[in-house]
Order: C-alpha cells, then sequence, then structure tokens
C-alpha cells in the first residue's frame, strides 16, 4: 500500500524564531492564544493532522467502491430477507471493514499530505466567532492514516482469490455479535456457513498453508478496529461535507435499489 506521501519532517521549529518572537503582532497574538490549552507547547509537537493528496481521483475510487460494497449487501437474498431493522444495524456495523476489503480488492490505492495549517492570524479573528459556533471537526492524523495502510498492506499481502474475498465479505457482513439485532441465531448462521465456504476455498488453493484460514479471520479482525469517522473524513467528507453518512448508506441500500426493505419486525 503506498505510504503518506507527505514530507513530515520539520526543518526548523516555527514556533519561537527569533523574527517572530519580536515581532508586535505575534506578541499579541500569543497572548490571546496562551491562555487556551490547546495552544499551549511547541507547536511542531502536536499531532499532524492530514488530508487526501489527490481528493478528485481518490473520493472518486473510494465512491466506486462503497457503490459496489453496498451492492454486494443489497443483492445478497438471505441478507434482503433480514428484519429491516438488523439490515440497518448489519450496514452502519459492517460497512467500514466491508469497504477497506473493497479498497484492497479493487487496488485503490491513495497518499495523503498534511493539512495546511490556520495562521495565527486567522486563529485570533476567528476566536469570537468559534465560541459561539460548534466545535470543529476533528480531521485525520497522520497516526490514524498510516495505521489504515498497515492495515491494508497486509490484507494486500495475503493475496486473496475472487472467492476468499466474496466468502470473507460474507463473514465479515453476518456479525451476530452486533447490540440489538432481532434474528442473532439466524446471522450466526450464516456467517458460520460463510465461513464453512470460506475454508473450503482457502484449502485447495493453498493445501500447504494450514494456517491461511485461521490467519485470514484474524488479520479480517484489524479491519474492525478501523473508526468509521476516519473513513468517513478521509474518503467521503470532501463530497458529502455534513451529511449523515449512515443515512447516506441507507438511501444507497433501499431508494436507489428500487427494492422494498425487508420484513418490518412485528
Amino acid at each position: 500500500m503506498t505510504s503518506s506521501g507527505t514530507d513530515m519532517d520539520c526543518e526548523r521549529c516555527q514556533c519561537h524564531s527569533e523574527d517572530k518572537r519580536t515581532a508586535i503582532l505575534y506578541s499579541l497574538l500569543s497572548q490571546k492564544l496562551s491562555h487556551s490549552p490547546a495552544h499551549q507547547g511547541c507547536l511542531c509537537q502536536q499531532r499532524r493532522t492530514v488530508c487526501l493528496r489527490t481528493p478528485h481521483l481518490t473520493c472518486q475510487a473510494a465512491s466506486n467502491v462503497l457503490v459496489k460494497t453496498v451492492s454486494f449487501m443489497r443483492n445478497l437474498p438471505s441478507f434482503h430477507l433480514l428484519p429491516r431493522e438488523d439490515q440497518l444495524l448489519l450496514l452502519d456495523g459492517c460497512w467500514v471493514p466491508l469497504f477497506l476489503l473493497g479498497l484492497v480488492q479493487e487496488m485503490v490505492t491513495f497518499e495523503v499530505m498534511e493539512t495546511p495549517a490556520p495562521s495565527m492570524l486567522k486563529k485570533i479573528l476567528l476566536d469570537g466567532q468559534s465560541q459561539r459556533q460548534e466545535p470543529e471537526r476533528a480531521l485525520p492524523t497522520l497516526a490514524a492514516v498510516q495505521q489504515l495502510q498497515r492495515c491494508l498492506s497486509t490484507f494486500w499481502n495475503l493475496d486473496l482469490s475472487p472467492k476468499e474475498y466474496a466468502y470473507l465479505k460474507g463473514a465479515i457482513l453476518f456479525n451476530p455479535s452486533i447490540p440489538g439485532l432481532r434474528a442473532a441465531l439466524y446471522i450466526e448462521s450464516l456467517q458460520q456457513e460463510a465461513q464453512r465456504a470460506l475454508q473450503e476455498v482457502v484449502q485447495p488453493l493453498h493445501p500447504k498453508d494450514q494456517g491461511r484460514f485461521a490467519h485470514i479471520l484474524l488479520i479480517s479482525s484489524t479491519l474492525k478496529s478501523i473508526p468509521p469517522a476516519l473513513v468517513t473524513d478521509l474518503f467521503f467528507r470532501p463530497v458529502i461535507g455534513e451529511a449523515d453518512m449512515v443515512e447516506l448508506l441507507g438511501e444507497m441500500l433501499y431508494e436507489l435499489s428500487g427494492r422494498q426493505p425487508g420484513p418490518a419486525a412485528c
């Protein structure tokens, strides 16, 4: 997986440069900002936030993968027969690992760069406004994105076959441990069925790798550790703005499909 494409090394710390220290404007701004805990200490030591280096291309590729991910759920008869409430719970709980698995399968790579920091003048001028507005949304950090890229790279190295991808997606989707499921026992049986099918595919493809099946399941569990907020902010926030991602997914699952939702629970 492509590594982060940003130069994160500081040539010199800008927090204590000689010209800024003696500037009247800098002194005034520093006095104002020094009262905020978020601005105490050297700015170079704060966790850097990042954004996509080529958002247009990457967001388009991510959107294509997301459409395929939702289509995979929608086209499974066993998923469509579940109560509508269970469908939405599975969608909410499983779309991130399924989407990430789709990124690997579609060989989508991406690079990030450091988010331009607002100037101190902008901070002081907007300080009064920000106190009256909602707090700013947290941006993806370099550390979080690097963890995501390591996770994707590990999966890429498995070199899964199309059938392995298909059955693994089923095993991830039908997760009976999601709280609130009405048909949890049935969903558990679907997961076990998908895992058995995956194992039956793995063994003849890799007869000498007896631990491959368990390794695939183990690595797939790391996808669940990636926060939905990170995936949304990195790949989709530049497109959807402040819209609710789960609501958009629900629209994709039902309204855009032309099919009726599954049976409602009694």
